[in-house]
């Protein structure tokens, strides 16, 4: 019975991006970690057949159950070996056994298949073609140490990435470095390393290389002041302090308790002693408070669908279904944030970033944004970048699982302009006559103010008898 609260609760945290499935799953800290990850990945992996099934046979209605636990129990009974529980619980589903059965072989003469396996997306192996990505912590170390003591442990170091295509060739124990990102180590899909040394200890962050983009073309200065506006759980806020030097002030928001905590619990790892954490909304942040005045850099990565995460669906996310309510709600939230950040009286430099694939959490909010602000200008980010924002927002980056094998990702910077444009496009030209006239008055008040002082006469005081 603990073995499927456990998998039912982790698969609750993965929808709502409280972390990866490896993660979760050793830092549960289960007694058997290989059952509980196998059970997790299975049940994801087939999540949409599940969750027919659970729809066709009303399943939820007939029992107490909720939904990832319901998808669980369903996997085990269906496609795995068995229900491994005893108790009312077993004797549930046993109950609707043959319905929940009959579902399955009709989904199965539906697709015109014979197999359970035959029923995963043939683009469910996206998830084992992304590699393994390490973030070096340069709080704690450096990339040289960290190749010198993997190759005492046998890796093999290739060297440095001169192609994307090289990242998909690593095999078994070797590793190279990141063509794009100094701090970023690349290995073999299949290599894990939540029990290795280094990670226990926060030499290294295991961190996919998209969701490393924000903080490093970010870039904050040593020393400077930073806000993390939406920061658990805290990979984002670490790599700034890495870049900061541990120098400066980093204020990191999140409303979200039980991920804060999380979140602090990682920093300390980490060695991370620069931040300020505070479990405060960021949209009732003041821009205008003194403790925000030297604030220069944002980064924005706010809650969204999540559609870009290979770990919360069975195939291609780009092919996930659109539910244009929730997306319009997201887009909206995105934008306050988004327009509340642009409100920090010093700030030059934002980016925004989600693990979107949708436009309408990406392209369309940043377009609404610069409409509003017209101050702020989008910085071209990384030329030789593959994947682009769409059109016309050609300056933002974009990433995929087939085209940088990475998570869905979205990135854009926005930077204050030099020279404010202070008039309104919407505002008509003047006619001659009143250029004329203007440049008149102009003249009047240069020579005005080239002319010397008058000097005022003093009048003589009589002087007294």
């Amino acid at each position: 019975m603990a073995l499927y609260m456990k998998a039912a609760e982790i698969l609750g945290k993965v929808e709502q991006k409280k972390g990866a499935v490896k993660t979760l799953v050793y830092e549960s800290k289960f007694q058997n970690i290989k059952q509980l990850f196998a059970l997790v990945c299975e049940t994801q992996k087939y999540s949409p057949v599940l969750q027919e099934i659970i729809e066709n046979t009303r399943l939820l209605k007939h029992t107490n159950l909720r939904q990832n636990l319901a998808k669980v129990l369903v996997y085990d009974l269906l496609i795995g070996q068995g229900i491994k529980c005893g108790g009312s619980w077993k004797a549930m589903m046993l109950k609707h056994r043959s319905r929940l059965q009959a579902a399955l072989a009709r989904i199965k003469v539906k697709r015109k298949v014979s197999r359970n396996q035959d029923l995963l997306s043939p683009s469910s192996h996206y998830k084992n073609e992304i590699p393994r990505y390490v973030r070096v912590n340069t709080l704690k170390t450096t990339v040289e140490d960290v190749i010198d003591y993997l190759k005492r442990e046998g890796f093999s170091y290739q060297g440095k990435a001169s192609q994307l295509g090289d990242l998909c060739s690593l095999s078994g124990k070797t590793f190279m470095n990141d063509l794009h990102l100094r701090d970023l180590l690349v290995f073999s899909a299949k290599m894990d390393f939540h029990n290795h040394y280094l990670y226990k200890a926060g030499h290294i962050i295991l961190q996919d290389k998209a969701s490393c983009l924000p903080a490093y073309l970010l870039d904050p200065p040593v020393g400077g002041h930073v806000i993390d506006a939406c920061a658990a759980p805290g990979n984002k806020t670490s790599h700034l302090a890495a870049i900061m030097k541990n120098k400066g002030k980093l204020f990191a928001f999140d409303l979200d308790t039980k991920r804060l905590s999380t979140m602090s619990t990682l920093l300390l790892r980490a060695g991370v002693t620069c931040h300020q954490l505070a479990n405060e909304d960021f949209l009732k942040v003041d821009p205008l408070s003194p403790a925000y005045k030297e604030v220069t850099h944002i980064l924005l990565d706010p809650s969204c669908s999540g559609s870009g995460m290979v770990c919360l669906h069975d195939g291609n996310p780009e092919e996930q279904e659109q539910d244009p309510e929730r997306l319009k709600a997201l887009a909206g939230f995105q934008l306050r944030c988004l327009n509340h950040a642009l409100k920090f009286p010093k700030l030059q430099h934002l980016v925004y970033s989600t693990c979107s694939v949708h436009p309408q959490e990406n392209e369309e909010v940043v377009s609404a944004c610069l409409e509003k602000n017209s101050d702020f200008r989008l910085v071209h980010l990384l030329p030789e970048w593959p994947e682009r924002g769409c059109d016309p927002l050609m300056q933002c980056l974009r990433a995929s699982t087939t085209k940088t094998f990475t998570h869905g990702f979205f990135v854009a910077m926005l930077e204050r302009q030099a020279t404010p444009n202070t008039e309104s496009f919407d505002k008509k030209p003047a006619s001659v006559s009143e250029l004329f006239v203007e440049e008149k008055q102009t003249e009047v008040f240069v020579e005005q103010q080239l002319q010397p002082p008058a000097v005022k006469k003093r009048k003589r005081k009589k002087p007294k008898m």
